[in-house]
């Protein structure tokens, strides 16, 4: 059963989503991320993806009050990222509560930090974020493109001891237009063992169904709960 992760992206402590990136494009959904998760919580969901959108934008974690009270308030098992760019802030992070954390602009740009992490705390709780615009990794929270392409990027950490990935076709995130099922198809025929999240262009139970077809282990979905294309009552075959 594929497993489902509801996303809350997170500006000036508020729950949010935007379209491909796009810190213009902002939508509040609710003031409080805490209601929001309780809420999931209430509906069998177990699982929580927060972003830090203010860290991703500054280059630190901004928001980790947020995170400790979603996790004082909750029993939500949650990994978050955005912003975690050095010792200080992964130790923030998980202080705060999160049971894993996710790096992506420093596995491009600080390999060396991120592997550290990597062996100091396991493949269990260190996961990787691989956002990907014409199959190059994006960074510095989509605004950049890397010269690093996705399939070798996944490879090197892979052979690392990397288990869990982060995968979003940021030309899909939040448009509600399908995901990129052919993509995660491809990278798990090359790392079978791979333990991949789909993430980006959830528009309906449908699409949950197809990535589960193709064997995406889990899936992050968040604009199209919030705007109610998809309900709770469609997620409950996927929480038995």
């Amino acid at each position: 059963m594929i497993e489902l992760i509801p996303a809350i992206d997170i500006i000036d402590g508020k729950c949010v989503r935007l379209s491909q990136g796009d810190y213009n494009s902002k939508k509040v959904y609710n003031e409080n991320p805490v209601e929001v998760a309780k809420e999931l919580e209430d509906h069998g969901i177990r699982r929580l993806h927060v972003v830090d959108l203010d860290g991703a934008a500054s280059h630190h974690v901004v928001n980790y009050r947020t995170l400790e009270q979603i996790v004082a308030h909750t029993s939500l098992t949650v990994d978050f990222g955005g912003g975690v760019k050095s010792d200080e802030d992964l130790v923030i992070a998980f202080e705060s509560g999160a049971q894993m954390v996710t790096g992506g602009s420093i596995a491009v740009k600080n390999p060396e930090l991120f592997h550290h992490w990597l062996r100091t705390y396991g493949s269990e709780k260190i996961i990787l974020g691989a956002d990907v615009k014409d199959r190059k990794i994006a960074v510095n929270g989509w605004k950049d493109e890397s010269a690093c392409e996705l399939f070798p990027f996944l490879k090197d950490y892979v052979e690392k001891g990397i288990r869990k990935v982060i995968c979003t076709d940021i030309s899909c995130d939040g448009m509600l237009q399908g995901p990129s099922i052919e993509l995660y198809k491809e990278v798990l025929e090359q790392h079978p063992d791979l333990y991949l999240i789909a993430s980006g262009g959830v528009s309906g139970a449908d699409d949950i169904y197809r990535l589960e077809e193709a064997g995406v282990p889990a899936v992050i979905f968040g604009k199209a709960l919030y705007e109610g294309r998809i309900t709770f009552k469609e997620l409950e075959n996927f929480l038995e």
